[in-house]
């Protein structure tokens, strides 16, 4: 695909990538004393990037500790706007490339998406089968950006689109792309992207998904389960420069650990993590993240112990337990039923 930089940094694009942007950040600051003087705003990116003076800002960088610690690089919001009008450009050519199995980071894709999947290949495989979990060690810091340069550019001749789309893939270190990017959760997918295609062509395994670094193959017997594990170490070896966190072989009927679920052919569990998450969350009167955790087991067999641990034990305890309570029944008709 070529000439797409002027068609994604027009004037209107632009302004169609600010209210993109600043849909889910419509109280923050930076939106607002970027709204303040939107017009002179766009005008200045439009002006920037049609010149070849611009340059991302530093980004604001702070570290994370849930589920595991992480540096979050959040970008200044003017490049936010920046990324939203190359993503709305670019992402229609690379998602058509994408299988239907990749679940993260796509539209009407995501965890309840995968976990469905997940379920029902155990229940479709034979019971003395086996499946292969595969887990990439520190995905976003390994990735090597020669070779996402590469990627890219089988798709996007525009060598100015591809050159400022790289200007968001560096964060001052030698590997790796920045964690909190809107652009970097479309490079995961490009990036490994070719291995789901080795995966389902060259290793012919039917069954098959893929949440970013996490993967089950579904179906295998155990010796197959060993050679397609050799097989992938070695191309994402020596194609991606990756290697593996841990894998594990396990049979059919023990189910799978992934996206978050415990997931069996007959019944799926949240974590136990999400356990502990919930009842702190309740100690400490977060409605947010008991409303979040309870919207993630809806489809669970968790469900019942959840809500049953709010009403007979929590909802007399305070008036927050009982705006909590509140809360679930105005979200969560149906759990609240349940």
């Amino acid at each position: 695909m070529g000439n797409l930089y002027r068609r994604a940094f027009t004037r209107d694009a632009l302004l169609a990538a600010f209210h993109a942007a600043a849909r889910h950040k419509s109280g923050k600051r930076a939106c607002f004393n970027f709204e303040r003087r939107l017009a002179s705003n766009l005008d200045a990116l439009y002006r920037e990037l049609h010149d070849g003076s611009y340059r991302p800002m530093p980004y604001y960088n702070f570290e994370v500790r849930e589920p595991k610690p992480r540096m979050i690089y959040a970008p200044a919001f003017r490049d936010l706007v920046v990324q939203h009008a190359i993503y709305a450009a670019v992402n229609p050519i690379f998602d058509r490339t994408f299988i239907d199995q990749s679940y993260a980071c796509r539209r009407g894709m995501g965890t309840h998406k995968a976990a469905d999947y997940a379920q029902a290949a155990l229940r479709s495989v034979p019971r003395d089968s086996y499946t292969l979990k595969i887990d990439i060690r520190k995905f976003f810091y390994r990735i090597d950006r020669a070779v996402l340069r590469r990627l890219i550019e089988r798709k996007i001749k525009d060598r100015r689109m591809v050159d400022v789309m790289m200007q968001f893939a560096d964060h001052g270190e030698p590997l790796g792309i920045p964690i909190g990017n809107l652009l970097s959760q479309l490079y995961a997918l490009i990036y490994l992207n070719p291995l789901d295609h080795y995966i389902k062509r060259e290793l012919k395994v039917r069954r098959y998904c893929r949440y970013v670094d996490d993967a089950v193959l579904f179906g295998l017997t155990r010796e197959q389960c060993i050679d397609a594990r050799n097989r992938i170490e070695a191309f994402i070896r020596q194609r991606l420069h990756l290697e593996f966190s841990h894998t594990t072989i396990a049979p059919v009927r023990c189910g799978v650990n992934f996206v978050g679920y415990r997931t069996w052919a007959s019944r799926r569990y949240i974590r136990k993590r999400s356990m502990y998450n919930y009842r702190a969350a309740i100690a400490r009167e977060n409605i947010e993240s008991v409303i979040s955790i309870l919207g993630h087991a809806r489809h669970t067999s968790s469900i019942r112990h959840l809500l049953r641990y709010i009403n007979k034990e929590l909802y007399h305890a305070n008036r927050c337990l009982q705006k909590i309570y509140r809360s679930i029944h105005h979200r969560y008709p149906a759990i609240a039923a349940g």
